[in-house]
């Protein structure tokens, strides 16, 4: 069995598909194609923050709390996806999908490894960050898929304003880390 796995990572077809990085252009060209396929199959737009929304009513509903009673979700549309079945949205499988595949893209090119904390502080940023990236993506109606891929891919002066906003923020949140966080 060792031998196979030798034979396979010395490949030059596994090696130029699933070790070595796609270059820029590679990786532009295959996400412009899932977009085209994802809009053509589902008749809408790609995004992610939606489904991570509607994942926490679903949790919530599991507690007691009746986040379906919530304004945000008293549309007919979005109470009928929290009340929808887990496995029969397409978000939810999308966003498995999403990472399950980042899973598997990392375990091919051998680059999983489970990194040690270095101290509180990064703990803290790191949460703190992700609020902050969540809370954003709520407030803008979609993260860097939905408003910045989806609007600029197609045609929308949104996404363009996001992209603009999205580098000052990126900007200025690089900074933030390396002050006080590095």
């Amino acid at each position: 069995m060792k031998e196979f796995w030798n034979k396979l990572g010395a490949n030059p077809v596994y090696k130029r598909l699933l070790k070595e990085p796609m270059t820029y252009v590679g990786g532009a060209v295959l996400l412009s194609i899932l977009q085209i396929a994802h809009l053509a199959v589902l008749n809408s737009g790609w995004g992610v923050t939606t489904t991570f929304s509607i994942w926490g009513a679903k949790l919530a509903e599991l507690i007691g709390i009746h986040a379906s009673d919530w304004a945000y979700f008293a549309s007919d549309n979005m109470h009928k996806e929290v009340t929808t079945s887990f496995f029969a949205d397409v978000g939810s499988l999308r966003n498995v999908g999403v990472i399950v595949g980042a899973l598997v893209a990392t375990l091919f090119a051998s680059q999983f490894k489970i990194k040690k904390i270095k101290s509180m502080r990064q703990v803290v940023a790191a949460i703190l960050g992700g609020l902050l990236m969540g809370y954003g993506a709520r407030i803008a109606t979609g993260c860097n898929i939905g408003a910045l891929f989806t609007g600029i891919s197609s045609l929308s002066v949104s996404g363009w304003v996001f992209a603009l906003f999205l580098l000052v923020g990126a900007f200025i949140g690089s900074k933030l880390l390396a002050k006080y966080f590095m």
